[in-house]
């Protein structure tokens, strides 16, 4: 299932949550490389955009959880259907 996430962290002064943005990078790498996260991009500004390719809902709520333990934030949460998928659909109608 693909999720797009885009948090929006609490405003604090970035030197007061540095090394919690360090420690995102750090939790995201291995989900980069496992495949659970397609892609992530920081915002300008603060925050991020992360496309989640996980198995079920309790799997996203879970990282979304582990993130935010990690660097306080709200999420807007799209999900997303694959191009493929998408014009199969279209397709058939």
């Amino acid at each position: 299932m693909l999720f797009l996430v885009i948090s929006e962290p609490r405003p604090e002064p970035p030197a007061a949550v540095a090394e919690q943005r360090q420690a995102f990078w750090r939790w995201v790498e291995p989900l980069i490389a496992t495949g659970e996260v397609r892609s992530v991009h920081a915002r300008v500004g603060r925050g991020a955009v992360v496309l989640f390719d996980v198995p079920d809902n309790d799997t996203l709520h879970r990282r979304l959880t582990e993130w935010c333990n990690m660097v306080p934030a709200t999420f807007t949460t799209y999900p997303l259907i694959e191009p493929g998928a998408a014009r199969a659909a279209l397709a058939a109608r």
